[in-house]
C-alpha cells in the first residue's frame, strides 16, 4: 500500500505556493549541495546521497514527477503539488508518495528530502507515520 507525506505551505512559510518546476529546482539544489560536500570529502557523495534520476511521464500533465532509483536499493519516489481549502483560506502543499514496491531506502531518502524541503521552505511537514514537524515560525 502506498504511503504519503505532505509539506503544507502555511502562514509564515517561505513561499505561499510552489510549482512543480520549483520543487524540481529545490531537489537539484539539494543534489548540488551534497555534490559539494563530496568534493570536500574527496568522495563521490552525490551518487550515494541522491541515487535517483528525475523522470516525467506525458500523462502527468505537470502535476507530478517521480524519482527513479539508479541501483536496486532504491526504486521510486513520486512528487506532486496541489492545494486544498482549509477553513477560510487555500493551502498549497507538496505531496511525496512512496508507491507500492518502494524500498526502505526510498522511505529513508524521502524522509530526508521532506525534512530538507521543510527546513528551507519553512513548511509544516506531515510525515509518512502521521507525525507532524513544524518548520514554520509559530506564535
Amino acid at each position: 500500500m502506498s504511503q504519503s507525506a505532505y509539506l503544507y505551505l502555511v502562514e509564515g512559510s517561505a513561499a505561499p505556493s510552489l510549482t512543480l518546476d520549483e520543487v524540481k529546482s529545490w531537489l537539484l539544489r539539494y543534489k548540488e549541495q551534497v555534490g559539494k560536500t563530496g568534493e570536500q570529502l574527496d568522495w563521490n557523495y552525490a551518487d550515494a546521497a541522491f541515487p535517483y534520476t528525475m523522470e516525467f511521464k506525458p500523462e502527468s500533465e505537470g502535476n507530478w514527477f517521480y524519482l527513479k532509483g539508479v541501483n536496486p536499493l532504491y526504486r521510486y519516489i513520486v512528487f506532486g503539488v496541489g492545494s486544498k481549502l482549509n477553513e477560510e483560506s487555500e493551502v498549497h502543499y507538496i505531496q511525496i508518495v512512496l508507491p507500492d514496491g518502494s524500498t526502505h531506502g526510498d522511505k529513508a531518502k524521502a524522509n530526508e528530502l521532506c525534512k530538507y524541503l521543510g527546513r528551507h521552505l519553512l513548511a509544516e511537514l506531515h510525515l509518512f507515520n502521521n507525525r507532524v514537524m513544524y518548520f514554520n515560525p509559530r506564535k
